[in-house]
């Protein structure tokens, strides 16, 4: 018979669950849920041009769509380490 306290956690709040994982990653490193965020906009803003696009050949959209999703995603991993660099080494604070 389980625990009183094991069925009583929602699924998210599990300890091997993905959505507990994405939650103690996104304490640790804020700009992760950021990346994940910007990825997911300009795909959705992509996919939105797609009918408009004009002359525009389809693979060049979607390479140009692939390549703002990607500068999207580095520029938030940059950010990030940018950011626990800051918090090691200069905020961190002094015994």
């Amino acid at each position: 018979m389980a625990s009183s306290t094991e069925g009583s956690l929602p699924a998210f709040e599990q300890e091997g669950s993905q959505t507990s994982k994405l939650l103690k990653k996104s304490r640790e490193s804020p700009f992760v849920p950021l990346g994940i965020a910007g990825f997911a906009a300009v795909v959705a803003f992509g996919l939105y041009k797609l009918k408009h696009r004009g002359d525009t050949k389809m693979s060049v959209h979607l390479i140009h769509t692939r390549v703002a999703a990607q500068g999207f995603v580095v520029g938030a991993m940059t950010c990030g380490v940018l950011y626990s660099m800051y918090r090691e080494y200069w905020a961190k604070p002094k015994p």
